[in-house]
């Protein structure tokens, strides 16, 4: 169950599904709660939003939320061991996080295929994407998540 700040993410985001708001539209909300899932690693609330996600990102045609959607599906199937599907969906938000020169958003989709690599025992593949997501944290002094992926790479 989520606990603490990504608690209360989830739930005013939920909230702010059934209110109007002329600046704020649903795919700008399931966006955001698709990634909140992934970060929590909450398998049932990816199971709700990604694909709403996926599917308000693709009727506006847009390529960010589309590749957070990507992301989320791609933790999603990591988390339910569909491996070669996850790699696929994590391999597709990279490329459009990269077309889009999104580093925050490339280094925490490598970051996720580090998690990948790890989960099926490849050391080296996961240390290469864990170092590389690194180095996109470091140059934008990322510092929790520097912290975050220095630690995860100590434990390889």
């Amino acid at each position: 169950m989520a606990e603490g700040e990504f608690a209360l993410v989830q739930k005013y985001l939920e909230i702010a599904l059934h209110k109007t708001a002329a600046w704020v539209g649903e795919h700008d909300l399931y966006a955001m709660l698709a990634d909140t899932a992934a970060q929590q690693r909450d398998e049932s609330a990816l199971q709700k939003y990604a694909p709403l996600a996926e599917e308000f990102a693709s009727r506006y045609d847009h390529k960010l939320y589309r590749a957070i959607a990507y992301r989320a599906r791609g933790v999603a199937e990591l988390l339910a061991g569909e491996y070669d599907d996850a790699e696929l969906s994590l391999k597709h938000a990279l490329e459009l996080f990269s077309s889009l020169n999104a580093r925050y958003q490339i280094g925490q989709t490598l970051f996720e295929l580090g998690e990948l690599a790890a989960g099926q025992s490849n050391i080296p593949k996961a240390h290469d994407h864990f170092t590389r997501a690194l180095d996109a944290f470091e140059a934008m002094s990322a510092l929790p998540d520097v912290a975050r992926t220095r630690a995860r790479i100590a434990t390889l």
